[in-house]
């Protein structure tokens, strides 16, 4: 309730001129005296009744605050600028109705009528005690006096309450019940209402009469509606201050398509084979060893033999390595190109090189063989269709890769090759010159290693024993020539041998798959490429791909195959795809480049079919390891052994074991710390193996048998 007096003229600014008076005759200044009267002159001088000050009679405005000299300027007539002088105060700027609720107190009640006919009397201060809603039927053009304000009420709390109080716990939130819940609707819809009467009263209320009838209509609903709405507010605001102020964050999952069933895949007719295509085979030949055992001389050498390393270029590396003081290191710094690589003397990296045979496009993976780098060894050798194991025949040396004194390197990478899927295996028993061209030497360690090869799955078949001498480029390219050699062997040579490996079966049936190797950056490729081996299906240039697991759409820009440029790609092919149109932070290694309506499947509990290979300690539930698949690498941890398996039969012969030691089959399961890109070893192999490796050991390698949840 506020206190009005509309009529400025009033008994109350005539008892404040009577106070004047007698305010005069005892020479005291009255402060109810206004300060707008006019403002008194001398000698060519006029003062401000604002700010008091002096000012010239030629200036119409006061020099200091700006303020007019005549205020008759303020007002539309003579008439109204009197009566404005005797009642307004020093507030000059507000409206007649301020002036009504701050006027002096007076004694003496007049009756006040309104616009809509209504009369009341004053109270005994002079001023009408009204309401707001009164307030705005009286001061409002009779066209816009459709609105009813409902009074604030001071006994509900402010937003600022809201606010504090929402920071609180939320644990005692209670259910709203339906009834309430219908009267929130009510509210929000009688809320929508007004807003939409206020939206049309501030319009020119010069409109048509059934304007008007239906906009009285839409406010007389909207009345209703908040006359209901006031028994929510006190359930509003029990709701309202136990809401959270934080933000919830968004799902990291990716918003992939629904997964299509595979059967219903077909191949486009560009992805078949043309049986007149006059293309090499490519054939990815992986170098795997123990190290020292002479991966990286041999493949320098192989190189040089066939014409792919200049003279020239020979010429610089043996200089460099006699100035390092590695003078047999030469052929080797072919392919360990970094400085690290050739200050330590290992390979660190893979490194890839290519040559061609009579049947074959050659992509030649010399892996590393010092045991710190098996996790990229096993990152790049998942590549290869076959394998070059290398063996060094001298005394000592070949029972250190065996692991006389612990697990050896051949043996390692023995295990891993076999578990990338590779079936043909070329042994390469290296350095026959320092064992004079041994026979028996060479026979002994076939049979130890022959042995060992079949128990990791290898068929007698699909080996080939070529023995050979790098450094002496004997039995490489050509056939031996040394008669030690001779005397006793009669075999293909290295070169033939690979040449003579059966060739890889290309997968085109199944939806495309690109386990990214590495994310590159070159100027042709531009700055997001990725490159690796097409595991299953096609690609081809201007076609749209999926990356995940961050499932950007992409497409292909570009395509190259040994550093140059091509338009099309199919299974069994590496290459290096340049993209376009997606965050080349989301290119990681470990993801995969899948077709957009099948794409890879994304989990982080894995059902695993393992093999324990030759440890130490058991395995218990709870190891901490590492998991690789393709090329992604990540922790995990074992939460389950669901039983054992007959080697021989393949079926569960125990129920939930207590630990698994060496030598063992079981069926496990295994929580990874962030989801990977994984298909079940039934549906495509090369992303359904795996590798457990625990305290710089490879302690399982395994198979994909079930993805137990999916992102």
């Amino acid at each position: 309730m506020v206190d009005m007096n509309p009529d400025s003229e009033g008994t109350c600014g005539r008892s404040g001129n009577h106070s004047d008076s007698k305010a005069s005759g005892l020479g005291i200044r009255d402060d109810n005296r206004s300060d707008l009267e006019k403002p008194s002159t001398t000698r060519g001088t006029w003062q401000c009744s604002i700010c008091t000050n002096e000012n010239d009679a030629s200036n119409l405005s006061c020099e200091l605050c700006g303020v007019l000299r005549d205020l008759s300027l303020y007002f539309n007539n003579i008439s109204e600028a009197e009566a404005g002088a005797k009642h307004r105060n020093k507030y000059s700027g507000v409206s007649v109705l301020a002036r009504s609720l701050f006027a002096p107190s007076c004694t003496k009640s007049k009756a006040i009528v309104f616009s809509d006919g209504s009369q009341d009397n004053r109270n005994e201060t002079g001023n009408k005690q009204a309401t707001m809603d009164a307030l705005h039927k009286t001061y409002m053009p009779s066209k816009k006096r459709h609105i009813n304000i409902v009074p604030f009420k001071f006994d509900t709390p402010s937003p600022d309450d809201m606010v504090t109080t929402g920071l609180k716990s939320s644990r005692n939130l209670r259910k709203v019940d339906a009834e309430v819940l219908t009267k929130d609707s009510v509210d929000a819809t009688g809320k929508e209402m007004m807003d939409s009467v206020i939206h049309l009263t501030e319009k020119d209320s010069s409109m048509d009469p059934s304007t008007s009838a239906e906009l009285d209509e839409l406010v007389g609903t909207s009345s209703g509606v908040s006359s209901s709405s006031q028994h929510t507010t006190p359930v509003l605001e029990h709701e309202l201050q136990h809401l959270s102020l934080e933000s919830k964050p968004k799902s990291s999952k990716p918003k992939v398509k629904k997964p299509v069933s595979i059967s219903q895949y077909k191949p486009e007719p560009w992805m078949l084979q043309s049986e007149d295509q006059e293309m090499r085979r490519q054939l990815n030949l992986a170098i795997v060893g123990h190290v020292d055992s002479g991966k990286s001389t041999l493949c320098g050498r192989l190189l040089h033999a066939l014409g792919l390393i200049s003279t020239k270029q020979m010429h610089k590396y043996e200089k460099e390595a006699k100035e390092k003081g590695k003078g047999s290191f030469a052929y080797a710094w072919a392919m360990d190109d970094s400085t690290d690589e050739r200050e330590r003397g290992i390979t660190m990296t893979v490194a890839v090189k290519y040559f061609d045979t009579e049947k074959y496009h050659v992509v030649l993976l010399d892996s590393p063989g010092h045991k710190d780098f098996v996790p990229n060894m096993i990152s790049g050798a998942t590549q290869a269709d076959a394998a070059v194991l290398v063996v060094d025949a001298s005394i000592g040396s070949f029972e250190a890769g065996m692991g006389v004194s612990g697990v050896g390197q051949t043996k390692e990478h023995s295990q891993l090759i076999r578990s990338f899927g590779v079936e043909n295996l070329i042994v390469a028993v290296n350095k026959m010159d320092m064992a004079e061209y041994s026979k028996d030497r060479f026979n002994f360690v076939k049979s130890q290693l022959g042995i060992f090869l079949r128990s990791c799955g290898f068929k007698d078949s699909s080996i080939t024993w070529v023995p050979l001498s790098a450094m002496a480029n004997e039995n490489l390219v050509t056939a031996a020539s040394d008669s030690r050699l001779l005397s006793w062997y009669n075999g293909n040579c290295l070169l033939k041998s690979i040449d003579s490996l059966p060739p890889r079966h290309r997968d085109v049936s199944r939806p495309l798959r690109l386990p990214i190797c590495d994310v590159i950056a070159s100027i042709t490729l531009g700055q997001v490429a990725v490159c690796g081996k097409v595991e299953a299906g096609g690609i081809r240039t201007g076609s749209k791909v999926l990356v995940m697991p961050s499932g950007d759409l992409a497409t292909v820009k570009t395509i190259e195959r040994d550093s140059s440029s091509c338009a099309l790609a199919r299974a069994g092919d590496n290459i290096a795809v340049g993209l376009q149109g997606m965050d080349p932070g989301h290119l990681v290694s470990g993801g995969v480049i899948c077709h957009p309506d099948f794409p890879v499947r994304v989990a982080s509990h894995l059902e695993l079919k393992i093999l324990v290979l030759d440890i130490t300690t058991p395995i218990l539930v709870g190891l901490q390891f590492e998991l690789h698949i393709h090329h992604a690498r990540v922790s995990a941890s074992l939460v389950k052994i669901v039983s054992l398996l007959d080697q021989k039969t393949g079926k569960a012969s125990k129920k939930t074991p207590r630990l698994l030691t060496a030598r063992q089959a079981a069926i496990v399961e295994v929580k990874l710390d962030k989801e990977v890109c994984a298909e079940e070893f039934s549906t495509l192999k090369a992303l359904g193996r795996v590798f457990l490796r625990s305290r710089g050991n490879t302690v399982a390698v395994g198979i994909v048998t079930r993805i137990l949840d999916q992102a």
